[in-house]
């Protein structure tokens, strides 16, 4: 039986990709870094998907690696795809299962086992991002997803945003990153292209739950596609995580 709850020595499980930078209490988490799917689990869609933004956040694993290893911490990276489990969602969310993604189905999840899936990548990750918060003594968190700059179900809605800064009722460190954002030439949404009082779960459980501060953004995809975009990012998130920090942590 594959204990989906321990790290091998690279850092990996079925459930997450843990990347050790250094001991800086900053924890950068990814819900939707990958789009794994196991062999063992059959979705019914066209492989194609996996490559588009229903099934990973594109640019996201690329740019939390390079800012842990910038920062010298931690990032823990989703290690299935979102069509496998949804593991930014609460445990009774409808959507944990997704059985249709802007337009397309996913007829695999029809009769699928919640249960099985959420004991096998739901709960492991959520209980690593637990364990990792309470080895650090003043902990931040980053929280990086990123967006398509249209719909496929809804292609008239406008979606200009070069970057969105999502929260729930704590936007501290929001407040702080916004106006740093805006000065390095980037077109920011607050609570764009979503709200986070709608979707923040990973950050409702982990931080606003238990009063750490964090910063939840949303990079839009076609900025993050390739290494130089993805560097840029790196480097603007990194030092304002480092400076949100260190004013609120």
């Amino acid at each position: 039986m594959v204990d989906h709850g321990n790290a091998d020595q690279n850092g990996m499980t079925e459930a997450f990709t843990q990347i050790d930078g250094g001991d800086l209490s900053i924890l950068i988490v990814a819900d939707h870094a990958s789009a794994h799917v196991p062999r063992d689990i059959d979705l019914g869609i066209d492989p194609v998907l996996l490559r588009e933004h229903i099934a990973v956040d594109i640019g996201v694993a690329e740019v939390s690696a390079a800012i842990a290893r910038q920062l010298g911490c931690t990032a823990i990276l989703g290690g299935v795809s979102r069509l496998v489990i949804d593991i930014n969602r609460e445990d009774d969310a409808p959507g944990l299962l997704p059985v249709m993604s802007d337009g397309h189905a996913i007829p695999g999840n029809r009769d699928a086992d919640v249960m099985e899936r959420m004991i096998r990548f739901h709960h492991p990750y959520h209980h690593q991002l637990s364990r990792l918060l309470n080895r650090m003594t003043s902990p931040f968190i980053l929280s990086v997803h990123s967006f398509t700059p249209r719909l496929a179900s809804d292609p008239e809605q406008q979606r200009p945003w070069e970057i969105g800064v999502l929260y729930n009722e704590d936007d501290r460190a929001a407040r702080i990153a916004i106006p740093l954002l805006e000065a390095v030439g980037l077109k920011v949404g607050d609570q764009q292209p979503y709200s986070g009082q709608l979707l923040n779960a990973t950050m409702n459980r982990h931080a606003e739950a238990n009063g750490i501060p964090y910063l939840g953004v949303e990079m839009r995809q076609d900025l993050v596609r390739d290494e130089a975009g993805q560097r840029r990012f790196a480097e603007i998130l990194g030092q304002i995580s480092l400076n949100c920090h260190n004013i609120l942590a």
